[in-house]
């Protein structure tokens, strides 16, 4: 099977379900199509998502943006220079709010004693050593709220990298995405099962597709967090034992 559009999806929908656009309308399917998209989204973490952004901190500013479209992080660097991302490079700890909060509160004498709490929130400043996540962070731009905190505040205007997954493009119109094109027989699966749920049944219909999409995502799944995550330089050379018949 070729990628799809949505178009082209509509179309194949419609003629599974044999229901025509009066019922099965491009409003519905598109929804339709937005949750299936959603729902594979959720299940398998792609390659296709997974994005890297670079920029700099400010000194004595212990926050900074998310990314646009920003799904969850999966690390932050920070390097030791004010100029370039080239060596030096340090991974922060990801920690809960409350961890900084606890942090960044208190100093330490020059004997190693907890002094008693201060009240800026900014009164350890450093090299960046921890991170914490707050608001929702996953609108387009990177200007909404929400973002990361960072302890020790910076003390220089230090590079930094996040590694990230983002929101992926959606299907509309005519266009394809990733989905659409290495993935297609699970989305149309996937919205098949969405499209007898709208449709109150079959059950029998809901259920054949249902299954289907859950054997072809564990498929598809195998690929992106297996076999696109390992290489036979590194992990060897992946072999199936194969039983041999009894003498």
């Amino acid at each position: 099977m070729s990628g799809l559009s949505a178009s082209g999806l509509r179309t194949q929908i419609r003629s599974y379900t044999e229901v025509d656009d009066t019922v099965l309308t491009d409003a519905v399917l598109e929804n339709i199509i937005l949750n299936a998209q959603q729902r594979i989204m959720m299940d398998v973490p792609m390659d296709s998502d997974r994005h890297v952004q670079e920029g700099t901190l400010v000194a004595d500013d212990n926050t900074i943006n998310a990314p646009a479209g920003c799904l969850f992080v999966r690390g932050i660097e920070v390097f030791n220079s004010t100029s370039n991302t080239e060596g030096n490079g340090s991974w922060l700890e990801k920690k809960d709010q409350t961890y900084l909060s606890e942090f960044v509160d208190r100093k330490f004498g020059p004997s190693g004693e907890i002094q008693a709490p201060t009240d800026t929130a900014n009164s350890v400043t450093g090299f960046p050593k921890y991170y914490a996540m707050f608001g929702g962070a996953t609108g387009l731009s990177d200007t909404t709220s929400g973002g990361m905190y960072f302890a020790p505040t910076p003390d220089a205007n230090y590079k930094f990298r996040i590694y990230y997954n983002k929101v992926p493009v959606l299907l509309e119109g005519s266009n394809t995405n990733y989905i659409s094109l290495n993935f297609p027989q699970g989305l149309l699966y996937c919205c098949l099962a969405e499209a007898y749920g709208f449709l109150k049944g079959p059950t029998d219909m809901l259920t054949l597709y249902e299954n289907k999409y859950k054997q072809a995502v564990t498929q598809f799944a195998a690929m992106q967090l297996g076999r696109r995550r390992r290489d036979d330089y590194t992990d060897g050379t992946v072999r199936i034992k194969v039983p041999s018949p009894s003498p």
